[in-house]
C-alpha cells in the first residue's frame, strides 16, 4: 500500500506545474478579456443627436423637467436647451464666472460664481430671469453647491464652513464645520455628502440638523460625486478612480480604478450606470450594481455632463459646446463588439 501511495503522490506532484500553468494562462486570459472590455473606444462612433454651440467654454451641467442648463464662459452666462426640439431657448448673462456647478431647487437655477468677491446667482426657472444674486460664494473654483428642503448648501471658505442658506433672503440659517479642504456638496436621501478634495474622505452632514453623521474614506483628492443605486459615487482626481460608498451604513464597498488622473471632469448616474467624464476621455460607463468598469471612449471633449431626458449630455469644455448623445445608443456600442483598430 505504502508503495502505491508513493506513486499517486508522484502522480499528483506532475500534475501540480500543469495545473498551475493552466490557472496563470486561465487568469491571463481573463485579465485580457477584461481589458479589451475597457480599451477605450473611439468618441466618434457615439452618434450625436445635436451639438449646441454656447460660448467659449462650456462648463456645469443640470437637468430640469423640460430641459438641461448649462454655464458658459465668453459669454459668463447660464444657457437653457429645450430637451424636445435640442434648441437653445434662453440665455441669462451674469456677473462672473459660473465656476462651482449649478443646483436646481426653490423653483431656481443656483450659479456660484467667482470673481474678486464670490457671490450666488439665483436665476427664476419659470421665466428664465435672473432675480437676485447674494453676497455669499463658494470658496473654491470647481467647488460645488446643493439644495435640500433646508435650504441651499455650499462650502463657503478653506476651513470647511459648510452653510446653509435661506433661498429667499440669502440668511445662513445654519453652519456645519466639516474638514478643511472640502468643497462640493450632495444631497441625497436626507444626507449631505461633502467631498475633500485636499484629502482622501467624504463627510456626510444631516441635513435636518446640520450634524455631522460620518467620514468616511475614498480614493485621493474626491471632488465631483452624485448618488444612485443605493450608494455615493465619489470620483477621485488624485489617481482617476471611482468609490463607492454604501447610502445606508456609510461604508466604502469598492474603488474602481478608471485611469484619470487630473483637474476637471464630472460624474452622474442614470440608467442603472454611473457616467463619467474627463479631458481626452470624454465618457466612461461603469455599472452600478456590479460595480464594474464596463467602457471608455476617448477622444476630444468631455468636462461636465448630466444625465436626464433619456440622454447623456457631454460638454466639450474647449469647443464650448454641448452634446445630447442617446443612453440607448451609448448602451448599444458598449455592449456590442468594439470596432476594429485602425
Amino acid at each position: 500500500m505504502a508503495h502505491h501511495h508513493g506513486q499517486a503522490q508522484k502522480s499528483v506532484r506532475k500534475f501540480i506545474p500543469i495545473i498551475a500553468a493552466w490557472l496563470i494562462v486561465s487568469q491571463a486570459c481573463l485579465a485580457a478579456d477584461l481589458a479589451a472590455a475597457t480599451a477605450p473606444r473611439p468618441i466618434g462612433e457615439l452618434r450625436q443627436s445635436a451639438v449646441i454651440h454656447l460660448g467659449k467654454t462650456a462648463d456645469w451641467v443640470t437637468i430640469v423637467a423640460d430641459g438641461v442648463w448649462i454655464g458658459s464662459t465668453g459669454p459668463d452666462a447660464v444657457h437653457k436647451i429645450d430637451s424636445r426640439t435640442n434648441t437653445r431657448v434662453a440665455t441669462v448673462r451674469l456677473h462672473g464666472e459660473p465656476c462651482a456647478g449649478l443646483a436646481v431647487g426653490f423653483d431656481s437655477l443656483w450659479i456660484p460664481l467667482c470673481g474678486r468677491t464670490p457671490t450666488l446667482a439665483k436665476v427664476d426657472l419659470q421665466t428664465s430671469r435672473l432675480v437676485k444674486v447674494f453676497k455669499i460664494g463658494a470658496a473654491a473654483a470647481e467647488g460645488g453647491v446643493t439644495t435640500s428642503p433646508q435650504g441651499v448648501w455650499l462650502v463657503v471658505d478653506k476651513q470647511g464652513s459648510l452653510v446653509c442658506i435661506d433661498p429667499e433672503t440669502g440668511a445662513v440659517r445654519h453652519t456645519t464645520h466639516i474638514p478643511p479642504g472640502s468643497y462640493n456638496p450632495y444631497y441625497s436621501a436626507g444626507q449631505i455628502w461633502v467631498t475633500r478634495a485636499e484629502g482622501s474622505e467624504v463627510t456626510s452632514v444631516d441635513a435636518a440638523a446640520g450634524t455631522i453623521l460620518a467620514t468616511v474614506p475614498t480614493g485621493p483628492g474626491p471632488r465631483f460625486l452624485t448618488a444612485g443605486a443605493g450608494a455615493v459615487w465619489t470620483l477621485n482626481q488624485g489617481d482617476g478612480s471611482l468609490t463607492r460608498i454604501d447610502a445606508r451604513t456609510r461604508q466604502a464597498t469598492r474603488t474602481i480604478a478608471l485611469g484619470l488622473p487630473g483637474h476637471g471632469g464630472d460624474i452622474g448616474f442614470g440608467g442603472g450606470m454611473i457616467w463619467t467624464t474627463m479631458a481626452k476621455m470624454p465618457l466612461s460607463v461603469v455599472d452600478a450594481g456590479k460595480a464594474m468598469l464596463r467602457c471608455q471612449w476617448a477622444g476630444p471633449g468631455g468636462d461636465s455632463l448630466a444625465i436626464g431626458h433619456g440622454a447623456i449630455w457631454l460638454t466639450d469644455y474647449h469647443a464650448g459646446t454641448i452634446a445630447r448623445i442617446e443612453l440607448d445608443e451609448a448602451s448599444a456600442h458598449c455592449n456590442g463588439p468594439a470596432p476594429p483598430a485602425s
